[in-house]
């Protein structure tokens, strides 16, 4: 490569910084060497003393599944971007004519996250790096689930029975390419929406309740109420009940001991398991079976959802400027996803909060 083109790289590099680089504020803001430990724990990888092709760097691996979690990316297209894109290359730490992954290469690396069940530790670290930059869980937690849709199975009805008896995929289907293919711990769940009524309880005209069949996976979460960062997660099918996993998600550390919550996580034992944990409980109150809704609890219930509807924002920008959606096959692979992309939230969330310091 002559002078003049490195020159000419330089300066798009350099122009590209000018017009707001996204993945160059994240390499600034985020230390991504934090995960390196907890990385080469989970890989295990060989010392190369046998030979081979060396393996690639596992932070940068780890960058490139940050980048597909951002901009829900599959493995093909993150391969053809990391070879199209200057960004994505300075990033990754790669020059012009250098040796990328492949799409394959970037699934192996995926699975052996997954096989490590090291998705946990890895959002945890870097709770562990933002709690250290200054952003402490505080002002209590808003607890929150949303299902994350994946590919709707065609299944037949005995095949359905016999995943509803817990059979696994190679049980049930004879041909292995077939039952590679199945997804038997994703579920189908009824998303429910109530017509809005007018200010005396009056159903508006033309509104009426909806129900919308889903199938997939649920992302359990907890936010921290002042800096709006996932404190905890957990995954499940789709027709999980929410309320199940409320202490699943929580955290003691919170510097407050309020709970926000919608009426799908009220129950007596939650109430209990809370009360006693030191937590208050704020979560909304349930409709009367048959009545209509105290004007007291109408009330108070509306004060509760001006805190709780921020969790709602979290699943907003997941979906529709992420892109959450799980193509994989399984719990394990889907846990691995949407932690990705609870783990990416945070470092935008970061970026967001450092920038705002910064003004």
């Amino acid at each position: 490569m002559t002078q003049q083109n490195l020159f000419g790289i330089d300066n798009q590099l350099n122009r590209l910084s000018d017009l707001g680089d996204q993945l160059e504020t994240l390499a600034m803001v985020v230390d991504f060497e934090v995960f390196r430990p907890d990385l080469i724990m989970a890989l295990r990888r060989s010392d190369g003393s046998k030979g081979g092709r060396p393996p690639y760097d596992v932070v940068m691996m780890f960058k490139i599944l940050v980048i597909g979690a951002m901009n829900d990316l599959s493995d093909e297209r993150l391969e053809f971007l990391i070879n199209d894109r200057l960004s994505f290359m300075r990033f990754l730490g790669f020059e012009l004519g250098q040796r990328m992954p492949d799409a394959r290469t970037i699934w192996l690396y995926r699975d052996l996250l997954t096989r490590a069940d090291a998705i946990d530790t890895l959002f945890q670290k870097c709770d562990a790096m933002i709690t250290e930059k200054g952003y402490l869980a505080m002002g209590g937690q808003i607890a929150d689930a949303t299902i994350v849709p994946a590919p709707k199975q065609r299944l037949k009805d005995e095949e359905k029975a016999q995943i509803k008896e817990g059979k696994s995929a190679d049980d049930i289907w004879d041909n292995a390419h077939k039952a590679r293919h199945k997804d038997t711990d994703a579920r189908w769940s009824i998303k429910y929406s109530k017509a809005k009524t007018a200010a005396d309880g009056s159903r508006k005209k033309g509104h009426v309740d909806i129900a919308i069949p889903a199938f997939g996976y649920k992302n359990h979460i907890a936010t921290d109420r002042r800096f709006g960062f996932i404190r905890g997660f957990e995954v499940t099918g789709a027709s999980a009940y929410d309320g199940r996993y409320l202490r699943d998600v929580l955290r003691k550390d919170n510097t407050a001991s309020d709970i926000w919550a919608d009426s799908a996580y009220r129950s007596k034992k939650n109430e209990a398991w809370l009360e006693k944990n030191g937590f208050k409980s704020r979560i909304h109150q349930k409709k009367p079976k048959g009545r209509p809704m105290p004007e007291r609890t109408r009330i108070a219930n509306a004060k509760r959802s001006a805190v709780r509807s921020r969790v709602e924002h979290v699943f907003g920008d997941q979906k529709n400027r992420m892109g959450l959606f799980v193509r994989t096959i399984g719990i394990a692979r889907a846990k691995v996803k949407i932690g990705m992309v609870n783990i990416a939230y945070n470092m935008r969330r970061l970026i967001y909060h450092e920038r705002l310091n910064a003004a």
